[in-house]
């Protein structure tokens, strides 16, 4: 059961196709653009919690460069720094690695604390000592 010739796939990609007509390439610059910014919206609203914001604030701005240069240039400008930072720290010792995680640790943990103080008015740190019985 082949192919016949006729019905082979052509060369030119669905974006293609769509971007070949005025309407489909404004409909694609406008659709790319509200699910792309929505998507980095949420990122965005979830940077300060514990979880994924910025990897989907990263994946919000590649949504965006399918149709815009500036979204391009800034995911190739974001990977560019990611991957600088990542062989530093390859290259560091194990100390300065542990220092690193120590500092993003403490970081993450005063986050997580603020979030939760100021979205349900809890200090996770005097619940604690009173859980524990130490207050």
């Amino acid at each position: 059961m082949g192919v016949k010739p006729d019905d082979r796939v052509t060369n030119v990609r669905l974006l293609d196709r769509i971007r070949s007509n005025s309407t489909g390439r404004l409909a694609l610059k406008i659709g790319v653009g509200i699910v792309g910014g929505l998507v980095v919206a949420v990122g965005i609203v979830l940077i300060p919690f514990p979880g994924p914001g910025w990897a989907i604030v990263i994946l919000g701005l590649a949504i965006l460069a399918i149709e815009f240069a500036w979204a391009k240039g800034l995911l190739a400008f974001t990977k560019r720094h990611v991957q600088s930072w990542t062989h530093w720290i390859a290259r560091q010792t194990m100390p300065i690695r542990a220092l690193v995680g120590l500092v993003g640790m403490i970081f993450i943990s005063a986050v997580v604390w603020l979030s939760v103080l100021l979205s349900f008015d809890l200090n996770l740190f005097t619940w604690t000592l009173d859980f524990l019985g130490w207050r």
